[in-house]
C-alpha cells in the first residue's frame, strides 16, 4: 500500500473497482463496463469514501459518454451526502460542453478518459499533501483515534485521515492507532484495520462505545477523521458516530482534526443544517453477518452520516494547508490561493 495502492483502476476500456463489501475475507475486483455498473457499485458501497466516489463517477462518465446526460443523472442520484460526487460530475459536464461546442464531439470519450485519469492522479497527490501537512500536528508517542475508514480505500489512493496517520508514523511521531469498529457496516474493523496491517502501523480495534472510556483514561492524544462534506462555516458531515467522538474530544481536551481535500468543501452549503443526510436500509442495522439480530417486528433507523459543528473541529487538514477557525475566512483564503472557482 505504501507503493501507491489504489482501489480504482482503468484497464482495457473498463473500470475495475475493488469490492470493499467483501473485505477483508476476499479481494475481488468488479469489472464495470457501463455507467449502471459504476452506479450500482457506489450505491452498495463496493466503492465508498467521498474522494473515491468522485473519481469512480468520473470514469463512469467515460463509460456513459454515448448518452452523457443519462449517465450524469444516474451517477448523481447514487449518494446524496458525498459532495465530491457532484464536484466531479459537474467538472465532467463542463468538459463535455466545451468539447461539443468546439465541434469535437467524436473525441468526447477520449477527452473524458484523459480528464478522469488526471483527476485520479490529482486526488492521490492531494492526499499526500494532506498527509504532509497533518504530520506536523503530531508529537512523538502520540496515540490517535479514528472513526470509519478514510484511507486509500476511501480515495483514489493514499488516503486522507489514514494518509495523515501514515505520514506521522513514517516521521516517528506516532505510537499507535485506536480504530472504532464503525457500526453497522464495520468500515473500521473491516477496512481500516486491513489498511493499517498492510502499512505495518500498530493498531487496536475497539467497539464504538469504548471511545469515551479510552479518551477519559488519557490513552488518546489526537483524533483524526475524514469527511464526506464540509460546509463553508466548517461544519463537517462524516460517517455516523463521528459527532459523539467530537463531543468526547471537546470534553477531554483532545484535538479533533478533519482531513479532507478542498474538493470536499462545498461552498454552496452554508452550514451543516443544509447537508442532506442519507438514510440507508434498516436491514443493515437489524442484521449482522447474514443473521438477524433483532426481533422480526423491530423497526430501525439507519442514518449514514451525522454532522459535527465547526466549534468542535480543531482544524481542517487540507491539501492547501491546515485551516483553523474562523473557518469562513480560512476556507475562503484557501480557495483564493488556489485560484479555483470552486463548486
Amino acid at each position: 500500500m505504501a507503493d501507491g495502492f489504489s482501489p480504482i483502476r482503468w484497464s482495457d476500456g473498463e473500470l475495475l473497482l475493488l469490492d470493499q463489501t467483501l473485505l477483508p475475507e476476499q479481494e475481488v475486483w468488479l469489472h464495470c463496463r457501463r455507467p449502471e455498473d459504476v452506479a450500482g457499485a457506489i450505491r452498495r458501497l463496493s466503492v465508498r469514501g467521498a474522494p473515491a466516489i468522485g473519481v469512480a463517477a468520473a470514469y463512469g462518465l467515460v463509460l456513459g459518454a454515448g448518452d452523457f446526460g443519462a449517465a450524469y443523472d444516474l451517477l448523481l442520484s447514487t449518494r446524496p451526502t458525498a459532495v465530491n460526487l457532484r464536484w466531479a460530475l459537474d467538472r465532467g459536464r463542463a468538459l463535455r460542453d466545451r468539447v461539443v461546442e468546439g465541434g469535437e464531439g467524436k473525441q468526447l470519450r477520449a477527452r473524458l478518459l484523459a480528464w478522469a485519469r488526471d483527476l485520479h492522479q490529482e486526488d492521490i497527490e492531494a492526499n499526500r499533501r494532506i498527509g504532509a501537512f497533518g504530520r506536523d500536528l503530531f508529537e512523538e508517542g502520540d496515540r490517535v483515534l479514528t472513526h470509519c475508514n478514510a484511507g486509500a480505500l476511501a480515495t483514489a489512493g493514499y488516503g486522507t485521515a489514514i494518509g495523515v496517520v501514515e505520514a506521522a508514523w513514517s516521521a516517528g511521531r506516532l505510537a499507535s492507532v485506536w480504530v472504532d469498529e464503525t457500526r453497522p457496516l464495520l468500515q473500521g474493523s473491516r477496512l481500516t484495520t486491513w489498511e493499517l496491517s498492510r502499512l505495518a502501523i500498530p493498531h487496536r480495534l475497539i467497539t464504538d462505545n469504548s471511545a469515551g472510556a479510552i479518551i477519559a483514561r488519557g490513552w488518546v492524544q489526537k483524533i483524526v477523521v475524514g469527511a464526506d462534506r464540509v460546509a463553508v462555516n466548517g461544519d463537517v458531515a462524516n460517517k455516523v458516530g463521528t459527532y459523539p467522538v467530537a463531543v468526547l474530544a471537546a470534553r477531554h481536551g483532545v484535538p479533533f482534526y478533519v482531513a479532507a481535500p478542498l474538493s470536499t468543501i462545498d461552498r454552496g452549503t452554508a452550514s451543516g443544517a443544509d447537508i442532506p443526510i442519507e438514510k440507508r436500509d434498516a436491514e443493515e442495522v437489524v442484521h449482522a453477518f447474514g443473521k438477524r439480530i433483532a426481533p422480526q417486528d423491530t423497526e430501525a433507523l439507519n442514518l449514514a452520516f451525522d454532522v459535527t459543528p465547526a466549534e468542535l473541529v480543531a482544524a481542517l487538514i487540507t491539501d492547501a494547508g491546515v485551516l483553523r477557525p474562523p473557518y469562513r475566512e480560512s476556507i475562503a483564503e484557501a480557495f483564493s490561493g488556489r485560484g479555483d472557482p470552486g463548486h
